[in-house]
């Protein structure tokens, strides 16, 4: 595993991490043993950054990662949210940046992961009704205590991604970004390189859909919250589906998997991208780690822009696109 650095702040990672949202939540249920068993093995294939969030489970997700790394705390770089709210039923009751929201979701993640401290501590969706000052300011004294090593943000616009970064240096945005959904290449990507921001890909496999596993809703879990998705429902999940169709001919020609493929692609964008896709499974896991030896040609990449252009996929990435991109 290739190793690559998130911002202008040192923070060291693996080129691909490892998303665990799905261990405990949306995607249906799994097992908790299978689970642990992916973590450790991704850790033991060079797979150090692990990407939890406090609204996973809810807080399941942050138990869960914190007990498969109980004994090799020092082997991964760690990185969770807060912001999202929700109650132990799973309701969600909204987005909250306040200070003193930001400092107790601290303390209860570092009490769930049983840590001392958080490597990479992001707001997961900006809370408008918060300035951004404010939350950073207060992230930026988690910093100061010792409790967390860097800051980052998820889903945040430019011009809050400027604001934030002139509060605190801002280490990563994490955002979602793949083959099926380039909105990045419109502004962040080029705000971030110019303020020297790394880019964290989650959903790099467009969830999941660039796996070429997925050919009808039948293929999800009945519990699966992309049910809902719009990209997965009627004609936007037909239209989607033939673009994936032409990822995997690209694929077979070239005798690796589709996943392989987009995950190829994202990291052929730039050294400053990390994709983090999710997977409960080994074999899976082996497979997307494959992709950093698959090598991408200017050819290949530009008949890939010709069968997947910027803006081909169909429908929005979320039901509500109400609280992205704030």
């Amino acid at each position: 595993m290739e190793t690559t650095t998130l911002g202008s702040q040192g923070l060291e990672v693996s080129s691909i991490g490892l998303g665990c949202m799905g261990m405990s939540d949306f995607y249906g249920s799994s097992e908790v043993k299978d689970s642990i068993r992916t973590i450790h093995q991704a850790i033991d294939n060079g797979v150090v950054l692990l990407d939890t969030a406090d609204m996973y489970g809810p807080f399941e997700n942050e138990r869960l990662v914190g007990r498969a790394i109980g004994d090799r705390r020092d082997k991964v770089i760690l990185a969770t949210k807060f912001g999202n709210v929700r109650d132990e039923s799973g309701a969600f009751l909204g987005i909250r940046g306040d200070a003193e929201y930001v400092k107790k979701s601290c303390d209860a993640s570092l009490k769930r992961l049983g840590v001392d401290h958080i490597d990479l501590y992001y707001q997961h969706r900006v809370d408008r009704a918060t300035p951004i000052e404010e939350t950073v300011t207060a992230m930026a004294e988690l910093v100061a205590a010792g409790k967390v090593r860097y800051l980052g943000l998820s889903e945040a616009s430019p011009a809050t991604i400027r604001r934030a970064h002139e509060t605190h240096p801002i280490s990563a945005l994490q955002t979602e970004y793949s083959l099926w959904t380039r909105d990045p290449e419109k502004e962040i990507l080029a705000t971030v390189r110019e303020l020297g921001i790394g880019f964290v890909a989650y959903s790099p496999l467009g969830r999941g859909i660039l796996s070429g596993q997925i050919n009808s809703l039948e293929d999800l879990d009945e519990k699966d919250t992309r049910r809902r998705h719009p990209r997965f429902i009627g004609e936007n999940f037909a239209k989607n589906l033939e673009l994936v169709d032409k990822v995997r001919e690209f694929a077979a020609a070239r005798g690796v998997t589709p996943a392989q493929v987009a995950l190829a692609w994202l990291l052929a964008q730039g050294a400053d991208i990390v994709p983090i896709p999710g997977t409960r499974s080994t074999s899976r896991l082996m497979e997307n780690i494959g992709a950093v030896e698959v090598k991408l040609s200017k050819e290949d990449l530009d008949q890939l822009e010709a069968v997947f252009p910027f803006g081909a996929t169909a429908g929005e990435r979320y039901p509500d696109m109400s609280t992205v991109n704030g």
